[in-house]
Parts: C-alpha cells; sequence; structure tokens
C-alpha cells in the first residue's frame, strides 16, 4: 500500500541544509549522507518548503548568522508545509538567552558553531522524534469524534504502538480491560488515557490500588457499607464501584485481591450490581472497569491462585505495557517529556540534557521503569542550577551501573550545551584507548572555556592563557573545529 505523505515515518525525513557558506553546507551533507540520513542543501525557504510538501516533511538545519529576524518567518513556513517538520538553528556566539528565545519560537534544537558530528546527528534524532509526535498529534486532531487521543503515553516503540492501538480500539467500547506489565511501566497512565479517549470521558475516572488495602476493608473500599455494618462503621459510605457509575473504574493489582474478593469481583462484573458491606439493597451501576496486574495473571491461573471464570472475564481485552528496558529508543523521549513537565513545575528553564547524561540514562536498565525515570529526570531537575543536566546531577545508581567512578564535589553549574543523544555508548566509552582518556579531561577544559566565553575564541584562548594559533590546533585535533574546517 502505498504510504501517504503525513504518515511517512519521521526517521526517512530529509534534512534540508541552508547555509550561505557552501563549504559548510555540503560538509554538513556529507556528514549525514554517511551516517545513512537523506540529505539535500537548498538556496533559500522557498526551496525548503516546496520539497517538504513533496516529500510529505522534513528538518531544516539552518545558519541563523546575519538573518536571526526571518527565524520566526521560517518556522511558519516549514509549518505550513506540512505537520511533521521541525528547525535546527545554527549559530555563532548564540547566548544562553537567545537560543531559548529561539526555541521559544518553535525551534527544535540549537547548535552552537564549531559543533561536531556527533551533536549533529544527536540533533537530527531529536528533531525525527519531534516531527513523529507531532505527526501523530497532527493525525489525533483530524480523527472522528469517538476515536479519542492517547497523547499522554509517549514512546515510539513498536511494542508500545500495539499497546495503543488495542487501547485505542478499547476506548470505543465498554468491555473489561487487562493491562499486564511490571510495576512502574504505566499501567495507570493508559487506564486513564483509555477513559479520556472514550465516550465516558464527561464520567469520573476512579483509582483503586487492590494491594494497598486491608484484605478486611477492600470489600468497603470497593462496594461501600452501611452505618453499623462493623466496629468503627459511624455512618454509611458510598464505595469505588457507585462513585465510579458513569464513568470508569480502574483496579490495580488485582492479582493481590482473595479468593473470596475475586468472587465478589466476578459478580458485579457479570451482573453490574452489588450490595454494600452490612446492607440488603441492591445497587446496579454503569461502570467500565479497567483491571491490571504486576504479575502473568495466566501463570496465576495455573497456580490456583486466581479464579479462571474471573480470568476469562477481565482478559476480553488485554493489553501488554513493555518495560523501559526493553525500549531503550524512547527512554530520552520520555526523558525530556518529563523534563518539560518538571521544569513548568518548578518554574525553571532548562534546555536539555548532556551527551554524557544520555549516554547514562540509554544505557541503564531502569528496574523501576517509567516511574523510576520520572523521579530521577524530577531529581535532576531540581538539583540542576544551570542549562543543562549533566550526569553529574542524575542519581548514583546510573553511574555505577555504567561502571563510572562516583563523582563526587560541586554540580558544574553551566556545561557546554550538547544535544541529549550522545556520541558513543557505555561499551565503547569502557573501551577507551589510554590516548583517548587523555584527550577526554581536555576537550572538557576547552568546552568550558568557550562555552564560558560564548564561543568567541580570542576570550577562550586568553582565559585558558594560550594563544589563539594554539586554541585552533587543540580544537582541530580533538574535533572542535567547525564542520567543513579542515581538521
Amino acid at each position: 500500500m502505498h504510504e501517504s505523505p503525513t504518515t511517512r515515518p519521521a526517521a526517512a525525513l530529509r534534512v534540508f541544509v541552508m547555509d550561505p557558506e557552501a563549504y559548510a553546507a555540503s560538509a554538513v551533507r556529507t556528514t549525514l549522507e554517511q551516517t545513512g540520513q537523506p540529505c539535500a542543501v537548498v538556496a533559500s525557504i522557498d526551496q525548503a518548503t516546496i520539497a517538504m510538501q513533496a516529500d510529505g516533511g522534513g528538518i531544516l538545519l539552518v545558519n541563523l548568522d546575519g538573518r536571526e529576524r526571518d527565524l520566526d518567518a521560517m518556522l511558519r513556513a516549514v509549518r505550513g508545509a506540512s505537520e511533521a517538520t521541525a528547525i535546527i538553528a545554527t549559530g555563532t556566539d548564540v547566548s544562553a538567552a537567545r537560543a531559548l528565545e529561539w526555541m521559544r519560537l518553535g525551534a527544535s534544537d540549537v547548535l552552537l558553531r564549531p559543533f561536531v558530528a556527533a551533536d549533529l546527528s544527536a540533533a537530527v534524532s531529536r528533531a525525527a522524534q519531534r516531527c513523529a509526535l507531532e505527526s501523530r498529534q497532527g493525525t489525533a486532531a483530524r480523527r472522528p469524534e469517538g476515536e479519542g487521543d492517547l497523547g499522554e503515553v509517549v514512546g515510539t516503540d513498536p511494542r508500545l504502538a500495539r499497546a495503543l492501538g488495542l487501547a485505542r480500539a478499547a476506548s470505543r467500547v465498554r468491555s473489561t480491560v487487562l493491562i499486564h506489565g511490571e510495576s512502574g511501566t504505566g499501567k495507570s497512565l493508559l487506564a486513564r488515557a483509555i477513559h479520556r479517549a472514550s465516550h465516558r470521558s464527561s464520567g469520573p475516572f476512579v483509582e483503586l490500588a487492590c494491594g494497598s488495602i486491608p484484605e478486611t476493608l477492600l470489600e468497603s473500599e470497593l462496594f461501600g457499607h452501611v452505618k453499623g455494618a462493623f466496629t468503627g462503621a459511624v455512618a454509611d459510605k458510598k464505595g469505588r464501584f457507585l462513585a465510579a457509575n458513569g464513568g470508569t473504574l480502574f483496579l490495580d493489582e488485582i492479582n493481590s485481591a482473595s479468593a473470596a474478593m475475586q468472587l465478589k469481583l466476578l459478580r458485579v462484573l457479570q451482573e453490574r450490581k452489588f450490595e454494600p458491606v452490612g446492607g440488603d439493597e441492591t445497587i446496579e451501576v454503569d461502570v467500565r472497569v479497567i483491571v491490571a496486574s504486576n504479575q502473568p495473571l495466566e501463570r496465576l491461573v495455573e497456580e490456583g491462585r486466581f479464579r479462571q471464570d474471573l480470568f476469562y472475564r477481565v482478559h476480553v481485552l488485554p493489553i501488554e505495557l513493555p518495560p523501559l528496558r526493553e525500549r531503550p529508543d524512547d527512554t530520552m523521549a520520555l526523558a525530556e517529556h518529563f523534563l518539560r513537565l518538571k521544569t513548568a513545575e518548578l518554574g525553571r528553564t532548562i534546555l536539555g540534557f548532556t551527551a554524557e547524561a544520555g549516554t547514562l540514562m540509554r544505557g541503564y536498565r531502569w528496574p523501576g521503569n517509567v516511574r523510576e525515570l520520572e523521579n530521577a529526570v524530577e531529581r535532576a531537575a531540581i538539583l540542576c542550577d544551570g542549562a543543562w543536566i549533566t550526569d553529574a546531577h542524575l542519581p548514583e545508581r546510573l553511574r555505577m551501573t555504567a561502571g563510572d567512578p562516583v563523582r563526587m564535589g560541586p554540580v558544574d553549574s553551566d556545561p557546554a550545551p550538547v544535544p541529549i543523544t550522545a556520541a558513543r555508548g557505555p561499551t565503547q566509552a569502557s573501551a577507551k584507548t589510554l590516548a583517548d582518556s587523555l584527550r577526554d579531561p581536555e576537550r572538557t577544559v576547552l568546552l568550558h572555556a568557550l562555552a564560558a566565553n560564548g564561543w568567541n575564541r580570542s576570550k577562550a584562548a586568553a582565559s585558558l592563557g594560550i594563544n589563539r594559533t594554539t586554541l585552533y590546533r587543540k580544537m582541530r585535533d580533538l574535533g572542535l573545529h567547525p564542520m567543513g574546517e579542515a581538521g
């Protein structure tokens, strides 16, 4: 089947390079094409947008030196060409304030010149993810009424995509849904997304973690009780089933329910009616039930720990949420999502993650899954007092897992602005030669000096106590020369 332009995968989108310096544009194109990334050099924004319309999207990498005022017009032009578009802005002597302004206007990323091939590739990867997200949001906006958006769930992993497809189908019916997944994989978030995408979205969403309620109180929590039903029942209480009437009830950790409670749940799922504890009045409810388990219910049935008839009652629409360690490509997309949420809550301005932080986060197995990642990002956002989150802001367990020594001392306040995708992974880093190990500290010192002086190489050289010629030579030797410059 021919694929429509608006559904074209973001990874296949071309990068359009617009730079008044022909040699620099050619060098960028050659670098990207060597990685298999489609790329073309364009002379104007009109040429870029015409090609984007034909391709169904694209990424514009533009040198804004001397034409900074044109950024807003460029953004409007590429947005008009397709939903799946992004702009990577580049320039020399770009201050943090100017970079923030460009990103506020809508730039996907900002690269300071000179930049290395790894930084360029990282920015393109990040822009491709943004294109994919905006394309999905546009598709959701065009859905007919009744086909809801599940945009709260972030990620592009194929297994997650299958889960979202099942969730979207579940949002259109009343049937019971069973969500399988390890603790912290986002079962509650998916249940809420199904509710919000359903025709019941105007009704209540009620949640109960069965494992957190003592067995003696669970029945009362679910079905309510009448005054005097037991010691301490000083008034009538409405249970969760009645509270969710007309909406959705999400029962997490249903695998922890006792055999007696399982029987009561089976009845209410079959008949949509129950009696409060200590009462004789039968109450009917119109409730859509979503249940979740952090253990495979099939195994519990085989072991005699879960009723087979209840299993078949809840196993109408099973959805499996994969653990985060099995979807590593989603790690940084989720991290960016959480960073946007946390910085808004904290009233902070943080541009993103350094390459080293990205390497650690992608290499870690996240036993606590998405919940652990969210907590790690929140901690980093609180500790970060600069523009970029570094590996030093992340929990020690990430650095220890990667085999790095535990870092002590103050946190860097303003590290070199590097996109989130790292140049090398943990395996490569652990196999560095002695020469590489000696080069890395020098490269870090130079990056800090350049960043601290707004990438003014004369000032950076003076702050380091060396002349400009020596600085240029070291930049070339360490891969810090501008794209296209002989190195």
